[in-house]
């Protein structure tokens, strides 16, 4: 199994993913349906919380004791909530064909703005990696501690998906060619050519990630998140997956940062990935690798065999077995897309990334049904 899903907590974890599985499908109807809707979601509530964030810093709202400040206060996070809204925001000029929206050289926008988002995970993968060779002296595997407060298990598969990580960003083919759909008050932005071969690749690519980066998260970030919208471009918003990838991922980032307890405390705590071996059965929880992990780095000792150690002290054997079978699986599945990704552009004497290669597809057709050109 991927995640301890035997305790006797099971059940609320279950619920709590289902949870967050439906409110990001809600918040993203909401947020992609209508200007006013998104201009709330993407723009005023994430103003509101800007102001919120400094001022809690500031000593405000509990100060050092508020939960955002205590559990969230890493640069990551930051970092993907606002590179995330930035996005949000942007695919909204495009959709709407605001200011610079309208420009032809902006359709770049979205390829660049998921690239940048890609190869932050890549650098993060390979400190991850780099950890590893520090304290063991070899990419087998070895326990480091973040400035997120998680206990982190390098090693070679951290190479093996930041490698997945770059042919991706080489599987987004026809990226200047962006429609609006022509659904009421132009509900979407539609790439047609970002078909379920991209989506696919991505969506194992970025729950390697998280399962290997933010384990203590993924059961929500790496799962519930990554269907979100796979789910909508499935079912109902075909061709506009990238914004709901942008919008969903935009509103968890907000949620976890607002309301850190809801994965780490609550009765609603997210499942532990397989690599806390023993973690179950040894009453270990969310919170408690959390205060663990956090105390580690504040003391400097988050990259020593010092890390190691405490999590032995707690009942936990390191189980990567699912961390190496995923990356190898997220590398296979890129390596097959970027494959047929040339064997298309060859066949059709194209640019892949200034034309698009999958119009022959179900997927394509389906979306360009929705587009307004």
């Amino acid at each position: 199994m991927l995640f301890q899903l035997y305790s006797d907590h099971a059940a609320m974890q279950l619920i709590g993913w289902v949870l967050v599985f439906c409110g990001l499908i809600l918040m993203n109807e909401i947020g992609r349906r209508t200007k006013a809707g998104g201009m709330i979601v993407f723009v005023v509530i994430p103003c509101v919380l800007t102001v919120y964030f400094i001022l809690a810093h500031l000593g405000m709202f509990g100060g050092k004791a508020n939960p955002t400040v205590a559990y969230m206060d890493g640069w990551f996070h930051y970092f993907k909530l606002y590179a995330a809204d930035i996005g949000c925001v942007g695919f909204m000029m495009i959709k709407y064909k605001w200011g610079i929206g309208k420009e032809k050289w902006f359709a770049w926008f979205p390829w660049f703005i998921v690239a940048a988002n890609i190869m932050i995970a890549n650098v993060s993968d390979m400190e991850s990696a780099f950890a590893a060779i520090s304290i063991s002296g070899n990419l087998k595997g070895a326990w480091w501690a973040s400035n997120e407060g998680v206990f982190i298990y390098g090693g070679w598969w951290n190479v093996v998906n930041a490698l997945a990580g770059l042919i991706n960003i080489f599987c987004m083919t026809g990226c200047v060619h962006l429609y609006t759909s022509r659904d009421k008050n132009h509900a979407d932005m539609i790439w047609p050519d970002m078909t379920i071969w991209f989506i696919l690749a991505y969506d194992v690519w970025n729950f390697e990630y998280t399962y290997l980066n933010l384990p203590t998260h993924t059961w929500y970030c790496g799962v519930a998140l990554l269907l979100a919208p796979t789910f909508a471009n499935a079912f109902w918003n075909k061709g506009a997956w990238i914004q709901n990838r942008a919008n969903t991922l935009a509103i968890w980032c907000m949620w976890a940062q607002v309301v850190p307890a809801f994965q780490l405390s609550s009765r609603f705590a997210a499942a532990l990935p397989t690599v806390y071996g023993g973690a179950t059965e040894a009453g270990v929880t969310t919170m408690d690798l959390y205060e663990k992990a956090i105390a580690l780095y504040n003391s400097g000792a988050g990259k020593t065999a010092q890390v190691g150690d405490t999590i032995a002290g707690m009942g936990i054997t390191a189980d990567p077995r699912m961390q190496g079978f995923v990356a190898v699986l997220a590398i296979a599945i890129n390596v097959v897309c970027l494959t047929e990704i040339i064997k298309r552009s060859v066949k059709l004497g194209k640019n892949p990334y200034s034309n698009e290669v999958f119009g022959d597809t179900k997927d394509f057709e389906l979306a360009m049904e929705r587009a307004e050109y």
